[in-house]
């Protein structure tokens, strides 16, 4: 079998160009990964273990010594071990005395010690120079090369020397290397590995929350009420009529929630007459959290869709459909083409298409790939101008949907508004608060305020 030269060149360990020797205290899986890919960008790599009997699992390449003797060879030593083994570091705290050592441990729950690891390794060998780094790294990605996700390391440390020296090893293995400052940011670090969606959560909740207050509002109006006063038996509602309603429903709600904050920052902003003053803490996390809601409320828009493409294939549809033709031919009846309701029909799902095609634009520029190709202008752009945009069609192809229902009285089931009318409430509200706040009167000393103009200097926090 015919081998690839190029691919070959590229593993190979750069012979010509070799750099210094790197140190690794433990043969585990990350150990062994990072020794694995250290060679490759031409490093020699010596591993410090117990035993010193060669394994196949070690890189072959790579030199296997006791802890001390590695330790002698090397200016940087990874440590690759868990904190709970760092007390046999102490014996060789002379050995290791001036050394960069690198901490890439992590922790099995958030703040699960008083100190992070890398402190309390600096604390045991105040004598050598302690680096966090590599713990955002998993060893999966190192074997597999599919280090897209996780290319950025972040680097810590209180000397900026052995600091410099760590970052140059990550930017030769091909990573991103990011300066957090002194040790004492050590323990955010090690806590980002164990943060499940963080910016998520209250989202999700929302999202969750809205849409089983929204479903069992639908089965109580569709299902329940016609059961009790209309003797039908619509309990197969529950799989696509209702989902259909609500996901249009949470789409459009959310959509307006993602630019509620800025409404809610802008009215604080002219009340206060500044930008320097903090927003309130629950407004901050609502305003991180946007992109969030907007990608969950673009998932319930496809879902939707979805919805609606199946909705000619349910057996009701086709049964109201046969029944309404044999009704009318049994009643010799023939309705003629409405005109209005032709109108209504086609803008309606025209407003549907238009706003669903705005919403997909804004999820794509919302992608870490896409988004790092454009623009401050440009992003801000989209997300803001075709994103209102966005907004004004969905809430029209709303409006058209049920426009001739609102002064309906049989629309109020229980006295309840239906569900679309609720949906209306958030993003109108939205829409005619920025409208007001774009009249020039408005906008003018909004613009000045943000671009630094103070009210009142003397009062500004």
């Amino acid at each position: 079998m015919n081998k690839n030269p190029s691919n070959t060149m590229a593993l190979a360990p750069n012979t010509s160009n070799k750099r210094e020797t790197v140190c690794i205290f433990g043969t585990g899986d990350f150990g062994r990964a990072l020794g694995h890919k250290m060679i490759q960008c031409g490093y020699s790599v010596v591993y410090g273990s117990r035993s010193t009997q060669i394994s196949n699992l070690i890189p072959k390449d790579a030199e296997v010594l006791s802890h001390a003797e590695a330790a002698q060879k090397a200016a940087v030593i990874i440590i690759a071990i868990q904190r709970q083994h760092y007390n046999f570091l102490v014996p060789l705290a002379e050995v290791l005395h001036g050394k960069v050592l690198v901490d890439i441990s992590n922790n099995l729950k958030l703040n699960q010690y008083p100190e992070s690891n890398a402190e309390y390794l600096a604390q045991l060998l105040p004598g050598s120079k302690v680096v966090k780094a590599f713990n955002t790294v998993s060893a999966w990605a190192l074997q597999s090369g599919t280090l897209d996700a996780s290319r950025q390391v972040f680097v810590c440390g209180d000397d900026a020397e052995a600091k410099q020296m760590v970052m140059n090893i990550v930017r030769a293995l091909g990573l991103t290397p990011l300066d957090k400052g002194s040790l004492l940011a050590a323990q955010e670090v090690e806590n980002y590995p164990l943060q499940l969606f963080p910016m998520w959560k209250f989202p999700i909740f929302l999202s969750l929350g809205l849409a089983v207050f929204f479903f069992f509002y639908c089965l109580a109006l569709d299902v329940i009420y016609t059961y009790i006063y209309e003797k039908n038996n619509f309990s197969f509602f529950i799989a696509i009529t209702i989902p259909n309603k609500v996901c249009p429903v949470m789409a459009l709600i959310l959509l307006a929630l993602v630019y509620l904050p800025g409404i809610f920052a802008a009215i604080i902003q002219l009340y206060r007459g500044t930008k320097y003053s903090r927003f309130p803490d629950w407004l901050d996390k609502w305003m991180l959290c946007r992109k969030q809601l907007g990608l969950i409320a673009l998932a319930f828009a496809s879902l939707h869709v979805v919805f609606t493409l199946i909705t000619p294939m349910r057996a009701f549809e086709s049964w109201s459909t046969s029944n309404r033709i044999i009704s009318q031919a049994l009643n010799n009846i023939t309705e003629p083409l409405n005109n209005t309701d032709a109108w209504l029909s086609d803008s309606y799902l025209a407003l549907g298409i238009l706003g669903f095609f705005f919403f997909v634009l804004l999820g794509i520029t919302s992608l870490p790939s896409v988004s790092n190709n454009v623009n401050w202008r440009e992003f801000r752009f989209v997300q803001s101008k075709l994103g209102y945009l966005a907004l004004i069609l969905c809430t029209a192809h709303t409006m058209v949907y049920g426009g001739k229902w609102f002064l309906s009285p049989s629309a109020y089931k229980w006295y309840l508004p239906d569900i679309y009318m609720l949906s209306l409430v958030i993003p109108c509200a939205v829409l005619v608060v920025k409208i007001v706040l774009i009249l020039p009167c408005v906008d003018k000393p909004l613009t000045q305020i943000r671009q630094g103009w103070e009210r009142n200097p003397k009062r500004s926090e």
